[in-house]
């Protein structure tokens, strides 16, 4: 069995070297970098280690454009700013040896991991274990099959890693390993951590009660 990653970018030229350094292991045999358009070396930073498909910008279109291309029995999709476990690939595989399990998650850490930061990680994972959904924080991977079956990612701004992860749910198990990604807290800290939190919540009250997704993202402001 095969693991494609495929990391969505645009201007991420701070974090995908370190990102990209964490992808050399054995059962990590593609790594496709799907770019939106940055303004700054992404590009060329991520060419001797991964290679470059371009799309048009928006996380979904992109980690959908990523999975026309893969080659791999399974996707995994990464953040540009996270940082997989040093067992990532072994802690797939050993996970879909069991048929049952269509995909999975990680559990997240934020970096720093301190304060408030630490409360989040700690919710966030909970809450994933609770309710089976993930989000793409967390580094979502999924069989080729089943990702084929849903029809990958749906076309939506916002809240795209909610609705895919629902999706693989109604087919099969989704996995919550307890190793860890770290992904970078910019976001919490620029915001403010409890200003965020409370925007994260009201996005996903939106969400349930039938939102539109363009209009929500017009609140989630891009941070780099």
């Amino acid at each position: 069995m095969t693991v494609s990653v495929v990391i969505p970018t645009l201007n991420e030229e701070r974090t995908i070297n370190a990102t990209l350094a964490r992808l050399g292991q054995p059962a990590l045999t593609e790594v496709i970098v799907v770019d939106g358009g940055s303004q700054d070396r992404t590009v060329d930073m991520a060419k001797p280690k991964a290679r470059i498909v371009t799309a048009p910008r928006g996380r979904a279109r992109q980690m959908n454009a990523g999975a026309a291309v893969a080659t791999g029995d399974v996707l995994l999709f990464l953040h540009a700013d996270t940082l997989l476990p040093l067992t990532a690939g072994e802690d797939i595989l050993t996970v879909l040896r069991d048929p049952a399990v269509v995909g999975g998650r990680f559990d997240v850490r934020f970096d720093p991991h301190q304060g408030l930061l630490r409360v989040v990680s700690w919710m966030m994972n909970w809450r994933s274990r609770m309710s089976g959904i993930a989000t793409g924080d967390q580094a979502i991977f999924i069989r080729r099959t089943v990702f084929d079956a849903v029809e990958g990612f749906p076309d939506l701004p916002i809240m795209e890693d909610v609705a895919f992860s629902a999706s693989i749910k109604r087919i099969g198990r989704m996995a919550a390993l307890r190793s860890t990604v770290v992904t970078s807290g910019r976001r919490w800290q620029q915001g403010g951590i409890v200003p965020t939190i409370l925007l994260m919540w009201w996005l996903r009250m939106l969400y349930s009660l039938g939102a539109s997704p363009e209009r929500m993202a017009r609140l989630y402001a891009n941070i780099r």
